[in-house]
């Protein structure tokens, strides 16, 4: 490896989650916020979570029509 090119590595860095998970994982960065872990994933915790994306596919469908009047 050629020296002092490599960002510094973080063995303990700190990753946080938007559910309010915290543990430790190997980084460039010392601090990381991350939306979903392992804790709220819904593969890992078998509930659904619904993601409100009906509105933005109404308002692609209304473009849409509109375009073609």
């Amino acid at each position: 490896m050629k020296q002092d090119i490599h960002p510094k590595y973080y063995e303990k860095a700190k990753a946080i989650c938007a559910c309010g998970n915290k543990f430790e994982i190997g980084s460039t960065k010392p601090e990381i916020h991350i939306e979903i872990c392992g804790a709220c994933h819904p593969f890992y915790t078998g509930k659904e979570k619904m993601i409100d994306t009906a509105g933005r596919v109404e308002k692609f469908k209304k473009r849409m029509e509109k375009k073609k009047k």
